[in-house]
């Protein structure tokens, strides 16, 4: 049975599919007898693959939501489109309402459709865009979230509103922090209760292969080593459970990197400041 894991947001457009296709192109290999992740756009408002890429939507999710409600549903593997850097891609078409339906025949079938039979291996990475009511279904369903956010104080009172209603499920998010943040890691798993952190610092040379804006980088065999890649590498392994990677480890390399800036503000004191300047009239 296939591994699913979800990515999204709260608020915001923090990168969630630079991140799934990041963590898609890192992902060990190893941890699935071999077989390569698959991408799955998710997202009710419409995928952005086919645009980003130049390549056909169909094959792709309309077709694995039209066989969802067949006896024997469609191969996944054979809706699934490759792009330029080895990432296998089941790809939506831009439209939001057929999007928005397919997603929803999809997780009317996780099992038979995303999660296959006891034989399937591999691991699936929704790319849920925004979480939206429709989504938590689909987050119910996979073994761990990504939650993705920028680092500043609102965006993560966000991430803290939603951790906070995941309830006892809250120990399966990991949140991916995009960009500067000036808060640590600890910090971060204190205030907001999650367990997990990463750091995915800014890196235009790896956000523009996987934005679809150059590819003569993917020729050089170093470009998995860039910052986005090397620190969605240590994200992929935490989730895969191939190399458990410690979280004030993984924080302190990052922060070598630059990723991360040395601790200065105060998570848990900016949050309560913030809950109090909008709690007056």
């Amino acid at each position: 049975m296939r591994r699913l894991i979800a990515v999204g947001s709260i608020k915001g457009a923090p990168g969630v599919t630079t991140t799934v296709l990041a963590l898609a192109a890192a992902w060990p290999v190893r941890a699935d007898g071999g077989v390569r992740p698959v991408v799955v756009e998710a997202d009710g408002s419409g995928g952005d693959l086919a645009v980003r890429f130049g390549v056909p939507h169909t094959p792709g999710l309309l077709d694995v939501a039209t066989s969802a409600r067949k006896e024997r549903p469609g191969s996944l593997l054979a809706a699934t489109t490759e792009l330029p850097f080895g990432v296998r891609a089941v790809a939506s078409p831009a439209s939001g309402r057929a999007c928005a339906e397919a997603v929803r025949l999809v997780t009317e079938s996780v099992q038979r459709v995303l999660l296959g039979d006891e034989g399937d291996r591999g691991t699936v990475v929704l790319d849920v865009g925004r979480i939206s009511e429709e989504a938590e279904d689909l987050l119910e369903a996979a073994e761990a979230v990504v939650l993705v956010a920028r680092g500043g104080a609102d965006a993560l009172a966000h991430a803290y509103a939603h951790l906070t209603g995941a309830g006892p499920r809250a120990d399966r998010y990991v949140l991916a922090v995009v960009g500067p943040c000036p808060y640590a890691a600890e910090e971060i798993t204190a205030t907001l209760g999650v367990s997990r952190v990463v750091f995915l610092p800014w890196d235009t040379k790896a956000a523009d292969v996987l934005g679809g804006k150059v590819r003569s980088v993917l020729r050089t065999s170093g470009w998995r080593a860039l910052r986005l890649m090397a620190a969605a590498g240590d994200g992929a392994r935490q989730l895969s459970g191939t190399n458990e990677v410690a979280v004030k480890g993984l924080s302190g390399a990052l922060a070598g990197l630059g990723a991360v800036p040395a601790p200065g503000g105060n998570l848990r004191r900016g949050l309560a400041g913030r809950a109090t300047k909008e709690s007056q009239p």
